[in-house]
């Protein structure tokens, strides 16, 4: 029987979609690289956001009529926190950007990535995403390069 003290956090991966207008990747690693994600007012979203644990991975995703894809990826570096009345943020950290963006076209386009939520759900703002999805998109990008 193993005991699971001391075990690794398994690592969750995520989808956190923002309007390039008001958060862009820009504003995300001039900002000294971490921000405070806030403002999610779904009930599923938020609920998501709880869920998430330090060091899990999310892919930063430019939303809006003209962008619509995968721009780089971002670490939780501060678990859910309330800030105000039925509000609350985690903080996130750049970790890189992607070395090809990775549009919403192109991964509907892809047969392993059918049935990913970010395509059943398009107004979620905080989406989970399956490990074999994140695989597939970090290979459609060709992976991410750091910010260090």
């Amino acid at each position: 029987m193993s005991m699971s003290l001391g075990q690794p956090h398994q690592i969750q991966y995520w989808l956190l979609k923002t309007e390039p207008g008001e958060w862009s990747w820009e504003d995300q690693a001039s900002n000294g690289g971490i921000s405070k994600w806030d403002g999610v007012k779904n009930k599923q979203a938020q609920n998501y956001m709880k869920s998430m644990s330090l060091s899990d991975l999310c892919f930063f995703y430019h939303s809006g009529p003209n962008e619509r894809r995968v721009i780089g990826v971002v670490q939780v570096s501060r678990q859910w926190y309330e800030t105000g009345e039925k509000e609350g943020a985690v903080d996130v950290r750049a970790v890189g950007l992607m070395r090809q963006p990775v549009s919403l076209k192109e991964m509907k386009e892809e047969e392993v990535l059918k049935g990913f939520v970010l395509f059943k759900q398009p107004r979620l703002s905080v989406v989970p995403v399956p490990q074999s999805i994140w695989e597939k998109v970090c290979e459609m990008g060709g992976g991410y390069e750091s910010c260090d």
